[in-house]
């Protein structure tokens, strides 16, 4: 039953109008995001990587798109903070710092890849709402093709600037290991950028990546071909309860653990298939365990992504725990220890990332 809306003599004035402020600022988010893709997407943004001033017709000239669109697409950019303007020229030009934001996948922070998993997102609100109202799970494959590509790209470029020059030297032990020649399991690997990471870095180990979904298998493989470690780096479909082989030295699950309808069963076969002095590394969102620590602007991004995506893919599988994308290093530690394991640990933090060690 719809509620009669609070009479407008009532409101707070100036609550009204932050309120209003918020979604103003909200909406040129929204809408420019689009903008940010077709500039990704057309190569624009990289044509300006050198940060030189430039004119609208210039930029058009060097990549081979309409004037008045590109006019049009500058201004954008400027009015959102992606460009600079000199009005005294009509010139634009991208700083530095933006162009680091913007144009190399190679970076630690990649924009566009984060802006085409929320486009994503709202291409999929007809089936999230479904969803809410039958109470269903949306599988990973069931949703718009760009969640994919933009979560490989969102992601590839924190672990390549993290993973082995961080991550893996704070685990106990585990980097000797890899150096010298150890068996490592990535489980729920997507396209395998965190796979092909470490194949790169330590030359003397086998890798093989595991996830459910064939479509990301398929491009994982074809990735570790081009990167040329496809000799020690193989791919195989497999849910995290059932991959195959054993005796790891290290496994580890990136930005995957949440997504499993069992991730307490998944621990438990984690605890089966390592070696008895072998480690996991567990790789989160970052959160606090409290839900009023986590109102801040990370935490918008994990409890968005979360009920568009992670939750609707766990409630896909069996078992639907459901843990979200904000579970917190108290009740990851809860998972981790029902599944087996005896020592836990948090290992290093970023503004975005929990990175864990699990210990039989």
């Amino acid at each position: 039953m719809t509620q009669t809306a609070v009479p407008p003599e009532e409101l707070d004035a100036k609550r009204l109008e932050e309120f209003v402020g918020r979604f103003a600022n909200d909406l040129g988010a929204v809408l420019h995001c689009a903008t940010v893709l077709i500039g990704d997407r057309l190569g624009l943004y990289r044509a300006m990587a050198d940060c030189r001033w430039l004119t609208a017709e210039e930029l058009a000239e060097r990549t081979g798109t309409h004037l008045r669109y590109v006019r049009e697409w500058l201004a954008a950019q400027a009015a959102s903070g992606y460009a600079d303007y000199d009005s005294s020229s009509g010139r634009f030009r991208l700083t530095p710092e933006q162009a680091f934001a913007l144009t190399s996948e190679d970076n630690a922070l990649f924009a566009p890849g984060g802006l085409q998993v929320a486009a994503s997102t709202l291409a999929d609100v007809a089936l999230i709402a479904d969803a809410f109202q039958e109470g269903n799970g949306v599988g990973w494959g069931e949703h718009h093709h760009d969640l994919v590509e933009g979560t490989l790209r969102f992601f590839r470029p924190n672990y390549v600037g993290n993973l082995t020059q961080h991550w893996i030297p704070a685990l106990d032990g585990v980097e000797a290991k890899l150096q010298s020649g150890a068996s490592v399991a990535d489980i729920g690997c997507g396209c395998g950028a965190s796979t092909i990471i470490m194949a790169l870095a330590y030359p003397e180990s086998r890798f093989v990546g595991f996830d459910y979904h064939e479509d990301s298998i398929v491009k994982a493989r074809q990735a570790a071909v081009d990167a040329g470690v496809a000799e020690r780096c193989r791919f195989d479909v497999a849910a995290a309860k059932d991959y195959g082989d054993g005796g790891y030295d290290l496994v580890t699950v990136f930005d995957a653990l949440h997504d499993m309808g069992d991730p307490t069963g998944a621990a438990a076969h984690v605890l089966d298939t390592l070696a008895p002095d072998g480690t996991w590394m567990i790789v989160e969102p970052f959160a606090e365990d409290r839900l009023e620590d986590n109102l801040n602007p990370v935490g918008r991004i994990f409890y968005s992504v979360s009920t568009t995506v992670c939750l609707p893919v766990s409630r896909s599988q069996e078992v639907d725990a459901g843990l979200g994308a904000q579970a917190g290093e108290a009740k990851l530690r809860e998972v981790v220890s029902a599944g087996g394991f005896t020592r836990f640990r948090r290992v290093a933090a970023t503004p975005f990332n929990l990175v864990l060690e699990a210990r039989p």
